[in-house]
C-alpha cells in the first residue's frame, strides 16, 4: 500500500477542489491518504488526520499551493527525506512539477512509480552569540540577513572560511542554494543556477558599495555574517517563513547541510524547459 501525505495550503481557495480531485483519484486505489490534524479539521475531513504527521512515515507528500507550501513541507520532514510533489496552484512554482490540468495524469504515475528524485542541497543556519553556537534551521532556498523593520542600512562583516572579505553597508544579505536561485536572491540581482550546480551564491541587498557584487561559492564553503551595527532592528530568515532576532555582536554562520530535500520530478519537464515557461512564457 502506498502511504501519501497531503499537505494543503489553506490560504489558497482553489485547494479545496484539487484536494477533492486527489482524494477522489485514489479512493479505490492501494493508497492510504492523511492529512495534518489542523487542515483536516479546516476541511471537514477529521478521519484523515494524523497528529504529528512529520514523524510518521509516508512514501510520498503531496503539496498544494505554490513553492512557500512545498518548501515548508520539506523542511518539516527533515532528515526523514520524505520525497516531495507539488501541485502548482500558486503563483510561479518553479519547483512544483504538477499544474491543475494534469493533476489525475500525475498522481498515476506516481502509483506506477514513474518519476525520479532530485535530491537538493540545504542550507543550515547557526547562530554565534557571545560565545556559544546553536543550530538555529534548515532553508531550502536560502538563509536572509536584513532589517527587521523601518532601520537604516545595516554594516555588517563577511567572512568566508577563515577569510575575512569586507565591511560593507547594505540592506542585508542573501545566501542562496542553486535551488533558491530565482526565489530571493534574483530579484536582487543574483545569478540564475541550474540547481545540480554543487555551489552557493552570496548576494547583497542594495549594498551601498559597488566593490561587492554577487559571488559564487563553492558548497561546502563556510560563510559567517558578522553583525556590527548597534542600533537597528535585524533578523535572519529561513526560506521567508521563520526568523530570528539578532543583537549586536552576533555571527550568522551558514553552510551545506547534512539534509537533503527530496523533491519528486517527471520526466515530461526539466529545468530549462521550466525556467523557460515560468520566466519568459509571456515574453512570447
Amino acid at each position: 500500500m502506498l502511504k501519501i501525505a497531503v499537505f494543503p495550503n489553506v490560504s489558497k481557495p482553489a485547494s479545496v477542489e484539487v484536494l477533492r480531485r486527489i482524494f477522489s483519484f485514489y479512493e479505490d486505489k492501494d493508497v492510504e491518504l492523511m492529512l495534518p490534524v489542523d487542515e483536516s479539521r479546516f476541511f471537514g475531513m477529521e478521519e484523515y488526520g494524523v497528529p504529528h504527521i512529520e514523524q510518521v512515515r509516508a512514501d510520498i507528500a503531496l503539496s498544494l499551493g505554490g513553492d512557500g507550501t512545498l518548501l515548508g513541507v520539506c523542511r518539516r520532514y527533515g532528515a526523514m527525506e520524505v520525497p516531495v510533489c507539488g501541485v502548482n496552484i500558486g503563483t510561479l512554482g518553479f519547483m512544483a512539477d504538477i499544474e491543475p490540468d494534469e493533476l489525475e495524469r500525475k498522481l498515476q504515475k506516481l502509483l506506477e512509480g514513474d518519476y525520479h528524485i532530485d535530491r537538493r542541497l540545504m542550507l543550515a543556519g547557526y547562530l554565534k552569540s557571545q560565545g556559544k553556537e546553536k543550530f538555529l534551521g534548515h532553508a531550502i532556498n536560502d538563509v536572509v540577513v536584513t532589517k527587521g523593520g523601518v532601520a537604516r542600512m545595516l554594516s555588517l562583516g563577511l567572512t568566508i572560511n577563515e577569510t575575512h572579505l569586507i565591511d560593507y553597508k547594505a540592506d542585508g544579505l542573501i545566501v542562496s542554494s542553486p535551488t533558491g536561485s530565482t526565489a530571493y536572491s534574483m530579484s536582487a540581482g543574483g545569478p540564475v543556477m541550474n540547481p545540480n550546480i554543487k555551489a552557493l551564491v552570496l548576494t547583497p541587498i542594495c549594498a551601498h558599495t559597488f566593490n561587492i557584487r554577487p559571488l559564487v561559492i563553492g558548497q561546502d564553503d563556510v560563510v559567517h555574517i558578522e553583525i556590527a551595527a548597534i542600533h537597528q532592528d535585524i533578523i535572519v530568515s529561513f526560506d521567508g517563513q521563520e526568523c530570528f532576532r539578532l543583537l549586536p555582536g552576533d555571527e550568522v554562520i551558514v553552510k551545506k547541510s547534512d539534509v537533503q530535500a527530496c523533491i519528486v520530478k517527471f520526466e515530461d519537464k526539466d529545468y530549462y524547459s521550466i525556467l523557460r515557461a515560468k520566466l519568459w512564457k509571456n515574453d512570447e
